[in-house]
C-alpha cells in the first residue's frame, strides 16, 4: 500500500510540473521550405488536381456502401426503424402519439374559425394524415408534429380576400347557403384556390431542395431562432384569443398586426362568454399543476398526460351537459361532409399569388427547421435542413390534393409530442393513425368540446418559448452583437409579421455577421522572456518589447472592407501618414520603370510579332511615407522625420534631421527583401523616391547641444503575424504590397510569420510576389522572423556575448531556434 501511495504521489508530482522540450533547427523562411520539401501539387494550381487526358477514362462502378448512404439520406426513416429500441422506446411513443393524436381531432375542427373558409372534416383529417406520414418518411427530426399552422392560414385567407373571393363564414359565425348554386360556385372557386397556393408552395420548396438551398439556416444562429419563435408564440397567443372571449373578429394583416388585433380583442371583452373564459383558467390551472407531477419509466420522467386526459374528460362531459360555450359543433355540422376531389391548378391567378406562395414557402421551411432545431440541440442530435426543405415541400403537395392550406411545424403538437416522452416519428405515425380513425368514426363527439379548453391547451404549450425573456440579460453581458440580433429579430416579428419579419432579421444578422467577421483586431505583440512565446503587451505584463522590432498580429482576415483600417493602425503605430506621390515623383517613377524594362528586353535578339504585348509595368506605390506632424513640428509634409543613433559611451545621443526618404534609406538600410537590379545602389534608391522633390534643403535642423539620453533605437523590422488569417483577397493582397513597399523606401523591413499555404495560394494568384516582394519575406513561424531580423540587424560587438550575457540573452537573439517551455 505503501508503494502504491508513493507511486500515486509521483505521479501527480510529474503532472503538476510542466514539460520541458528543446528544438534546435535552421530559420526556415517560405522561399527555402517550399525548396527543400517540394510540395505535392503546384504552387499555381491552388489545390486543383490536373489529370493528363490521355489518362482520362470513363468508369462505372456500383459500390454498395455509396449505394445504402444515398438510400438513408433521401429516406431519414430507415435510420431509426432498424436501429428501433423496441422495450425502452415504443411505451414513450405510443404515449406521445395518444396525446398528439387526441389534440389534433378538436385543434383540425377549430380551423375554419380562423380561415373563414370551411373544408369538409374527411379533406381535412386525410390530409393531416398523409403530411404526418410523408414527414415521418423524409423528416429528418425526431418530434415534428406536422399540421396546420394558425398564422400561415390567417395569410391564406387575406390572400383571398385581396383578391376578392367572398368569404363563406362571417364575423358573426353564421354560414350561408351550401344549396345556393351561386354560393357554391364561388366556394369551390375559393377552395381552388386555396390548393393552388399550397401546391405552388410544395413546389417551390420542392425545387429549393433539389438545389440544395437549405444550406442557409446553417448561418442562422441560435439566438435568431429564439427571438423569432418567441414572437411567433405571441402571435399564436393572440389568435387564440377568439376561442378565449368566445368572440368572433376580422383578423388584420399588415404591419403592427399584432397590437391591431390586441385592441379590437380589448375593445370587445363586454361581449365575452364568461363561461369559456372560466374553463380557459381552470384548464390553465389544471396544466400547471400537471408539470408537479412526474412519472418515471426506465429511470427517465415522463409528463403526466394532462392534455390527453382534459380532452377525453371534457369530451365526455359537454356531451352530457350544456357547459354555454361556444364550441365547433354550429359551424362544423353545417359544412357538406363529402369528399373533395383534387382539382386542376387555378392558373389563372399564378402571377398574383407567385409571391405569396414564395412568402408563405419560405416561412414555412424556416419556422419547421427552427422548431427542430430547438428540440434536435435539447436531445442532442442534429437535422439536416436540405432534407427538411424537401420533406415540407412535399407535405404541401400531399396537402393541395386535399385542397387544405399550407402546412408546416404544428408547435402545440410538438411541444406535446416532446414533453409527453417521443423519441422517434413513430410517435407521430401513431397520432396520425390513431387521428384518422377516431376523427372518421367518433369525430361527432368532439364537435362539443368547448373551444377554450383547446385554447388553453395551445397557449400553455406556448409559454415555454416566452422563456427566453428571461435570457436577455445574460446576452446582454455576454455578446452584445447577439443581443441586438435578439430584440432587432423580435422586433420585427413582432411588428411587421412572420414573413416581413424574417426578412428583415436575416437581413440584419448577415449584415452584423459580415461587419463582425471583417471587423479587423490588431495587436501588438511582446516576447515572453527566455521563451519563443509572444503575446499581447496590453493584456500580459511579463512580455517585452524586442529592441527595433514591431511585431502586430493581424487576427482576422484581410479584405477590402478592412485593409484601410489595417494600414491605418499600422501607420498610426509606427507614428507616420501616407502622403500621395506628386507629379514629378510618378513621372520618375514611371519613367525608371520603362527603363529598367528596356534595359531587360536589350538582350532579346528575336521576337514575334504574334506573341501579344507585355503589360505595362506595375506601380508598386503611390504614396509615401511622412513622419506624422505634432503641434510643434515645423518640418515640410514631403519630408521623413528621422532619428539618427550613435555610440556615445554606454549611453545613446540623437540627433534629429529632416531628409528626404533617399537619404533616410541610406541613413537606415533595411532588411534585403530580395530586391533585384543590375543598377547601382543610388539609382536603386532613385527607384523609389526622387530625391530633389522630396528633399526640403532648408528646412535641414541640428541640435546643436548633444545630451545623452536612454532612448530605444529606431524600428528597423515591422513584423505582421498572420497566423490567424484565414484568406486576404484581391484589394487585400493589392494594398498590402503597396504597404510593403513604401516602408521599404523609408529603410523599414516587413516581414510576414506563421502565413497559412492556403493564403500564399493567394497571394501566388493575385500575383503579390515582384522583385522586391519575395517569399524570404515569409517565415514559417514568428520567432524564426524574429530570429532572422536580430541577426541582420546585429552590431559587431554583439555578435559573439559572453557567457554571461548568454544566459541573461532571450532565445531571440539565437541564430539557431531553441524551444524552451
Amino acid at each position: 500500500q505503501k508503494e502504491n501511495t508513493a507511486l500515486d504521489n509521483d505521479t501527480v508530482g510529474t503532472y503538476r510540473q510542466p514539460a520541458a522540450y528543446r528544438v534546435q533547427r535552421e530559420m526556415q523562411t517560405e522561399e527555402h521550405f517550399q525548396a527543400y520539401f517540394e510540395r505535392k501539387l503546384s504552387s499555381t494550381l491552388g489545390g486543383a488536381l490536373q489529370i493528363p487526358r490521355e489518362n482520362r477514362q470513363l468508369q462505372c462502378s456500383f459500390s454498395w456502401g455509396r449505394f445504402r448512404k444515398i438510400t438513408l439520406k433521401m429516406f431519414p426513416v430507415l435510420n431509426w426503424l432498424f436501429s428501433y429500441r423496441f422495450r425502452e422506446w415504443f411505451l414513450r411513443d405510443l404515449h406521445a402519439g395518444l396525446s398528439v393524436g387526441m389534440f389534433q381531432i378538436p385543434q383540425g375542427l377549430l380551423g375554419i374559425w380562423l380561415t373563414r373558409l370551411p373544408l369538409p372534416n374527411i379533406n381535412g383529417f386525410l390530409s393531416a394524415f398523409c403530411c404526418s406520414m410523408t414527414y415521418v418518411i423524409f423528416g429528418t427530426s425526431h418530434h415534428i408534429s406536422v399540421g396546420s399552422f394558425s398564422i400561415l392560414n390567417v395569410v391564406v385567407t387575406n390572400i383571398l380576400k385581396s383578391l376578392n373571393f367572398n368569404q363563406t363564414l362571417s364575423s358573426n359565425g353564421s354560414l350561408d347557403n351550401f344549396s345556393d348554386p351561386t354560393f357554391m360556385k364561388d366556394y369551390m372557386e375559393a377552395l381552388t384556390l386555396t390548393a393552388s397556393i399550397t401546391l405552388l408552395t410544395g413546389i417551390i420548396q420542392l425545387l429549393l431542395g433539389c438545389f440544395c438551398l437549405g444550406f442557409v439556416t446553417t448561418y442562422v444562429p441560435k439566438t435568431l431562432i429564439d427571438a423569432y419563435l418567441t414572437a411567433a408564440a405571441l402571435h399564436v397567443i393572440v389568435s387564440q384569443f377568439t376561442f378565449i372571449f368566445d368572440v368572433m373578429l376580422d383578423f388584420y394583416k399588415g404591419p403592427l398586426d399584432i397590437f391591431y388585433n390586441l385592441f379590437h380583442f380589448f375593445l370587445a371583452l363586454p361581449k365575452a362568454n364568461a363561461t369559456s373564459i372560466l374553463l380557459f383558467l381552470l384548464s390553465m390551472v389544471a396544466q400547471r399543476l400537471n408539470t408537479s407531477i412526474v412519472i418515471t419509466y426506465k429511470h427517465s420522467p415522463i409528463a403526466f398526460p394532462m392534455e390527453l386526459l382534459l380532452i377525453i374528460t371534457v369530451t365526455i362531459i359537454s356531451n352530457r351537459i350544456h357547459l354555454h360555450a361556444e364550441s365547433s359543433r354550429a359551424v362544423v355540422s353545417t359544412i357538406p361532409q363529402r369528399f373533395l376531389p383534387p382539382t386542376p391548378l387555378d392558373l389563372s391567378n399564378l402571377s398574383k399569388i407567385i409571391l405569396h406562395a414564395f412568402s408563405l414557402a419560405i416561412v414555412s421551411y424556416f419556422l419547421l427547421v427552427f422548431v427542430g432545431e430547438r428540440y434536435a440541440s435539447l436531445h442532442n442530435y442534429s437535422i439536416a435542413s436540405n432534407q427538411e426543405l424537401i420533406a415540407v415541400g412535399l407535405c404541401n403537395i400531399c396537402s393541395s390534393f386535399f385542397k387544405s392550406f399550407v402546412v408546416s411545424c404544428a408547435i402545440s403538437g410538438t411541444a406535446i409530442q416532446e414533453k409527453t416522452g417521443g423519441r422517434t416519428q413513430l410517435a407521430a405515425a401513431i397520432g396520425a393513425s390513431m387521428m384518422l380513425v377516431i376523427a372518421l368514426k367518433l369525430g361527432h363527439f368532439f364537435q362539443m368540446i368547448p373551444n377554450g379548453i383547446l385554447a388553453a391547451i395551445v397557449v400553455f404549450n406556448m409559454l415555454p418559448f416566452l422563456e427566453k425573456f428571461l435570457d436577455i440579460p445574460i446576452l446582454w453581458r455576454r455578446d452584445k452583437y447577439h443581443f441586438v440580433i435578439w430584440l432587432v429579430t423580435f422586433a420585427a416579428v413582432l411588428c411587421l409579421g412572420l414573413d416581413v419579419g424574417l426578412a428583415i432579421a436575416m437581413g440584419f444578422t448577415f449584415f452584423i455577421i459580415t461587419i463582425r467577421s471583417h471587423r479587423m483586431k490588431m495587436v501588438v505583440l511582446g516576447q515572453i522572456p527566455n521563451m519563443n512565446i509572444y503575446r499581447s503587451l496590453s493584456v500580459y505584463r511579463a512580455a517585452r518589447e524586442i529592441e527595433g522590432i514591431k511585431i502586430f498580429q493581424c487576427c482576422s482576415s484581410i479584405s477590402f472592407a478592412n485593409m484601410n483600417h489595417f494600414k491605418t493602425y499600422l501607420l498610426h503605430k509606427m507614428d507616420m501618414k501616407a502622403v500621395p506621390l506628386d507629379e514629378s515623383e510618378m513621372r520618375a517613377l514611371i519613367s525608371l520603370n520603362l527603363s529598367d524594362t528596356a534595359v531587360e528586353r536589350k538582350d532579346l535578339k528575336c521576337s514575334c510579332v504574334c506573341d501579344p504585348p507585355l503589360p505595362p509595368p506595375r506601380i508598386p506605390y503611390t504614396e509615401k511615407l511622412v513622419k506624422r506632424h505634432h503641434a510643434d513640428s515645423d518640418s515640410s509634409s514631403s519630408s521623413v522625420n528621422l532619428v539618427h543613433w550613435s555610440k556615445y559611451g554606454d549611453k545613446l545621443s540623437s540627433r534629429t534631421l529632416l531628409v528626404g526618404a533617399a537619404d533616410a534609406q541610406r541613413a537606415s538600410p533595411g532588411f534585403n527583401t530580395g530586391c533585384r537590379t543590375e543598377k547601382n545602389e543610388d539609382e536603386g534608391r532613385r527607384a523609389c523616391l526622387s530625391p530633389g522633390s522630396a528633399t526640403d534643403n532648408s528646412s535641414v535642423q541640428l541640435d546643436r547641444i548633444e545630451q545623452p539620453m536612454y532612448l530605444p533605437r529606431p524600428v528597423h523590422t515591422v513584423i505582421l503575424d498572420f497566423s490567424m488569417v484565414q484568406f486576404v483577397d484581391l484589394i487585400g493582397s493589392e494594398l498590402l504590397r503597396q504597404i510593403i513597399h513604401m516602408f521599404h523606401n523609408i529603410g523599414v523591413t516587413i516581414l510576414i510569420a506563421g502565413c497559412h499555404s492556403s493564403v500564399i495560394a493567394d497571394f501566388e494568384k493575385n500575383d503579390f510576389f515582384d522583385s522586391c516582394v519575395t517569399k524570404e519575406m515569409f517565415f514559417l513561424t514568428l520567432h524564426d522572423a524574429v530570429l532572422a531580423a536580430l541577426d541582420k540587424h546585429q552590431k559587431p560587438d554583439e555578435l559573439e556575448p559572453t557567457a554571461e550575457e548568454f544566459a541573461e540573452e532571450p532565445l531571440a537573439g539565437q541564430q539557431k531556434v531553441e524551444y524552451l517551455a
